[in-house]
């Protein structure tokens, strides 16, 4: 199901020059890289026991208001892709910070949890081990469906959503299409750049394939039909699209934690232990309630074994005087 690959070491050159010399070189790298246009990273540790509004209802209404306009205005032969571009181009869209996703970040009606870059779990680190996470700061979080999650997710959830579908509809292959977006996260939108191999990601992605498959598709969301339906003269809206169908606590980075590499490992691991006191005064902020069935939903996905790095076991191994959780960063 899950890989159990980690790395819980700091690499070690030849000899101490050349390892700064990588270091130097790798930061190098990120400051001739291009400025993304939105945060690489989230944060759902930092103030996650401050109350905040459900966006639920508010992000529903604006992707539904979307299908119906879609639908009513659409004009000739059935065309299920050129539909999915309609939406896409509505509330996605080609660049770093999709059309939602902004509105979410921006908009007085999203309640929104903001942690300033120099609070996140990524700063204080050298640059070279968290490179664009340290270097841009987090996105903030919201909540969905009683989930905190970060305001990325609902770009994965449209864009990489709609990329994993259009890979299923050319290789009828579920898992085959997934791997792709597994590659994506181990690359410019992932670890290469930040460090982090986000497990939430690959799940925000897949869900957003399957809310593709559910516009024209009964059953993809079990027991509803489809969202849309075809009269042979046009598009009928005989359902609603709704975010709880999809959101759930794997999209959460402090429940379905990150993999981070070997420049990072040691350094959050030591970091989230400073996360103790919050989960010893709301251990109920950090459970997962079905772990065991989202882990067989997503066991397709190549998620990565992180669960040492949840709170509940790191916090009661640290009470247990683990001598490894004591090992300070070089």
């Amino acid at each position: 199901m899950i890989g159990t690959t980690r790395c819980s070491t700091l690499p070690t050159g030849s000899e101490p020059g050349s390892r700064r010399i990588k270091r130097i070189a790798l930061s190098l790298l990120i400051l001739a890289a291009p400025v993304p246009a939105g945060a690489y990273e989230t944060d759902q540790f930092s103030n996650r026991l401050e109350p905040i509004a459900d966006s639920t209802g508010i992000l529903n209404e604006q992707v539904n208001q979307t299908i119906r306009q879609i639908a009513g205005d659409w004009k000739g032969a059935r065309n299920d892709w050129r539909f999915v571009n309609r939406v896409f181009h509505a509330v996605g869209g080609h660049h770093w910070v999709d059309r939602l996703e902004r509105w979410a970040m921006k908009s007085e009606q999203v309640d929104r949890l903001r942690t300033p870059r120099r609070r996140s779990i990524y700063s204080g680190h050298p640059l070279w081990a968290t490179r664009f996470a340290g270097l841009f700061g987090v996105g903030p979080t919201i909540k969905v469906n009683g989930v905190l999650i970060g305001s990325d997710k609902i770009g994965h959830f449209l864009s990489q959503g709609r990329k994993y579908y259009r890979r299923y509809l050319r290789k009828g292959d579920e898992s085959e299409a997934g791997e792709w977006s597994a590659y994506t996260e181990r690359a410019i939108f992932g670890q290469m750049t930040t460090g982090s191999y986000s497990n939430a990601d690959l799940v925000a992605n897949y869900e957003g394939y399957l809310f593709y498959r559910s516009l024209f598709e009964d059953n993809v969301i079990d027991g509803k039909p489809a969202i849309l339906a075809w009269t042979g003269e046009g598009w009928t809206v005989q359902r609603e699209f709704d975010w709880a169908d999809h959101v759930n606590d794997y999209w959460d980075e402090a429940l379905n934690i990150n993999h981070y590499d070997r420049f990072l490992y040691r350094r959050m691991q030591q970091r989230l232990l400073g996360f103790c006191d919050d989960y010893r005064t709301r251990p109920d902020m950090y459970r997962i309630e079905n772990d065991a069935q989202l882990a067989a939903r997503y066991a397709h996905l190549e998620l990565r074994e992180t669960r040492e790095l949840r709170l509940p076991n790191l916090c009661t191994s640290a009470s247990a005087g683990d001598p490894a959780l004591s090992a300070q960063s070089n």
